[in-house]
C-alpha cells in the first residue's frame, strides 16, 4: 500500500504541474496530503517531518546557493543597462562583412548571455528583440535566423557559470552522498559546483562549435541565406572605438568569473560577487548606472530568487514524503529490473525528463526528478558529473524540440508577424540534430565531461560495487527516522575553490 501511495503522489504531482498549478505550493501541498493519508493508513510516520527544520536551515546556510541571486543580478544588470545589446551590435559589425557573420555573433553573444543569466526565456527574448530585426533586415533567411537565436539561447542550460548548473550540482551532491552511504562508503567524494562547471565546459564549447559549423556550412553552400553586411570607413572607425567598452570588457568579466572558479582562486559564491560588482562597474563606466536600473535589477533578482527557493523548499517536502512512503526503494527496484542494466535505466530516466521538458521548466524538473532518479542511478555506479552534464544537455534539447519546446513559444512572442510559426519550427530542426549529436558524443565518451574536473581539481568518482544484501549500513541505520537525509540537504562546499 505504501508503494501505491508513493506512485499516486508522483503521478498526481506530474498531473497537477501539467495543468499549470503553482509549482512550489503543489509540491508541498500534495506531499502533505499524501503524508496525512499515509499516516491514517499506518504507512507514514509523521515524526519524519522533524527532519524538515534542519533541511530548511541547511538551505538557508548553504553558501553555494548564495551564488544564485548574485549571478541573476549580474545578468539583469548586463541586460538592462544595454551592455548585452552593445555586445551584440559590436560583434555584428566585427563579423558582419563575412557571410554568416551575424549568425556567428549571435552564437557568441548567446553563449555569453547564457553564461551570465542562465535563464533560457530571458535570453531568447533579449536576443530576439535585438538581433532578429537586424538579421532579417540584412537578408537572412527567417528559418536560419530564428533557429540560431533559439539554439544559442538554450546554451543557458549548459554553459557555465549557469544558475541551472549550480542547483543541479547542489542536488547531485546530496543524491551522491545518499547513494554512497547505501553502498557502505562513509566518506564519499563531494560533488561541487566547480566540478560540474568544469564538466559542462567542454560539452558547452562543443555545442558552440557545432552551431558555428552549421552557420559556416550555410555561408559556404547557401550564402544567400546569410549574406555579408557591407561596411564603410565610418563604420570601421566606429567599430574600433567600440571594441574595448562593448566587447573586451564584458568578455573579460565572464572569463574572470569562470576562470576564478576553475583556477581554484574563488568559490562559486565569491566569483558570483565578482561578477555582480563587475557588471555594476561596467554600467557605471558606460554612464548607465542609475537608480531606476538598480531598482529594476534588485526587484527582478528578488522575484526570481524567491520563486526558485520557494520551489526548492517545496521540493524538500516532496522528497521527504516520497522517501517516507518507500518511493526511493520502489524506483531503485524498478530501474534495477529494466533490461540493459544501468544503460537501460539511464535511457528511461532521460526519456522521461525529455518529455517533461516540453511542459515544465528546467528547475521544476531537476527539483522533482533528480532526487527521485538520482540516487538509484548513482548506486548503479554512474559518474555524478557525467550524469549532470547529460541531464543539462537533455533538457536543453527538449527545450528546443518542436512542437512543444518552450524556446519556440518565446521566439514566437517576439518575432514579427512576417515570420510564420512554421519558419521557427523548421529553423530549429538542424540545431536539434546538432544537440542530439552532442548528447550522443557525451554519452558515448564520458571523458568529455569527466576529464576536465579530474585534470583541474583531481576529482574522480571511481565506480564502486553496490553493497551485498545484508552488508553495509543503510541510510535509515545511519541517520535514524527523525532526520532523514535527502538529496537537497547538503554540506557546505569544500574550501578548494571549486
Amino acid at each position: 500500500m505504501a508503494e501505491l501511495l508513493a506512485i499516486g503522489l508522483f503521478a498526481s504531482l506530474v498531473a497537477a504541474l501539467l495543468l499549470g498549478f503553482p509549482v512550489a505550493f503543489t509540491l508541498a501541498g500534495l506531499s502533505l496530503l499524501f503524508a496525512g493519508l499515509g499516516h491514517l493508513l499506518g504507512h507514514f510516520d509523521l515524526v519524519l517531518f522533524l527532519g524538515l527544520a534542519p533541511r530548511y536551515f541547511g538551505v538557508m546556510t548553504n553558501e553555494v546557493l548564495v551564488a544564485v541571486p548574485l549571478f541573476v543580478f549580474m545578468g539583469l544588470v548586463l541586460e538592462r543597462s544595454g551592455i548585452a545589446e552593445d555586445l551584440l551590435t559590436t560583434l555584428g559589425r566585427l563579423f558582419g562583412p563575412a557571410p554568416g557573420g551575424l549568425g556567428f555573433s549571435v552564437v557568441i553573444v548567446g553563449a555569453v548571455l547564457a553564461a551570465s543569466t542562465g535563464v533560457v526565456g530571458a535570453t531568447v527574448v533579449t536576443m530576439g528583440l535585438i538581433s532578429l530585426p537586424a538579421m532579417l533586415k540584412a537578408g537572412y533567411d527567417a528559418r536560419l535566423a530564428t533557429g540560431v537565436i533559439c539554439a544559442s539561447a538554450t546554451l543557458a542550460q549548459i554553459v557555465p557559470p549557469s544558475t541551472v548548473l549550480i542547483f543541479l550540482a547542489d542536488i547531485l551532491q546530496g543524491a551522491n552522498q545518499a547513494a554512497q552511504l547505501q553502498k557502505g562508503n562513509l566518506a564519499p567524494t563531494p560533488v561541487s559546483v566547480g566540478d560540474l562547471f568544469a564538466g559542462a565546459l567542454l560539452p558547452g564549447l562543443l555545442l558552440v562549435g557545432l552551431y558555428g559549423g552549421w552557420i559556416a556550412a550555410n555561408a559556404l553552400l547557401a550564402p544567400r541565406r546569410c549574406p555579408a553586411l557591407p561596411t564603410g570607413p565610418a563604420e570601421r572607425r566606429a567599430l574600433a572605438r567600440a571594441l574595448l567598452p562593448s566587447l573586451v570588457l564584458p568578455l573579460a568579466l565572464i572569463l574572470a568569473v569562470l576562470g576564478s572558479i576553475l583556477a581554484g582562486v574563488a568559490t562559486a559564491t565569491e566569483s558570483a560577487s565578482i561578477g555582480a560588482v563587475g557588471a555594476l562597474l561596467f554600467a557605471l563606466i558606460r554612464r548607465r548606472l542609475g537608480a531606476a536600473l538598480l531598482w529594476e535589477a534588485m526587484l527582478g533578482t528578488a522575484r526570481t530568487t524567491a520563486v526558485i527557493f520557494a520551489i526548492l523548499l517545496g521540493a524538500s517536502v516532496f522528497s521527504l514524503v516520497f522517501r517516507g512512503l518507500g518511493g526511493e526503494a520502489l524506483v531503485t527496484d524498478a530501474l534495477a529490473a529494466l533490461p540493459g542494466g544501468p544503460t537501460g535505466a539511464l535511457f528511461l530516466c532521460m526519456l522521461v525528463m525529455f518529455l517533461l521538458g516540453f511542459f515544465l521548466d528546467t528547475l521544476e524538473i531537476i527539483f522533482v526528478m533528480v532526487p527521485v532518479f538520482g540516487p538509484p542511478l548513482l548506486v548503479m555506479g554512474l559518474d555524478p558529473i557525467w550524469l549532470g552534464v547529460l541531464i543539462g544537455l537533455n533538457l536543453q534539447t527538449s527545450f528546443l524540440t518542436p512542437p512543444f519546446g518552450f524556446t519556440l513559444f518565446y521566439m514566437r512572442s517576439v518575432a514579427p508577424a512576417s515570420v510564420p510559426s512554421a519558419a521557427i519550427w523548421w529553423g530549429v530542426v538542424p540545431f536539434v540534430v546538432l544537440q542530439l549529436v552532442a548528447l550522443a558524443l557525451v554519452w558515448a565518451v564520458p571523458r568529455t565531461a569527466t576529464w576536465l574536473p579530474e585534470a583541474i581539481f583531481g576529482t574522480s568518482f571511481a565506480p564502486t560495487a553496490p553493497a551485498r544484501p545484508g552488508t553495509g549500513p543503510s541510510l535509515q541505520d545511519l541517520l535514524g527516522p527523525a532526520a532523514p537525509l535527502g538529496p537537497l540537504e547538503l554540506p557546505s562546499s569544500p574550501p578548494s575553490g571549486r
